[in-house]
């Protein structure tokens, strides 16, 4: 199934994967921009129906398919 996202809902995907600066103070570690990307991405599907782990690219950074999430 294809789908478009939004202009902010782009910005928060593209957000979601910058670097994470961080000054290390004892044992704690940031979460990796991929993590955050993952995050972003699942988040996304549950707004708007899809299952965030099937999305594959569409013709420009808005669209892309996805499978449909299941009721």
């Amino acid at each position: 199934m294809k789908f478009v996202m939004t202009d902010k809902q782009l910005e928060t995907i593209l957000d979601a994967c910058r670097p994470v600066p961080c000054m290390l103070i004892g044992s704690y570690v940031p979460r990796t921009p991929q993590e955050n990307a993952n995050a972003a991405w699942k988040a996304l599907g549950l707004e708007m129906g899809f299952d965030w782990e099937t999305v594959q690219p569409g013709r420009d950074q808005k669209t892309f398919s996805a499978d449909p999430l299941l009721d």
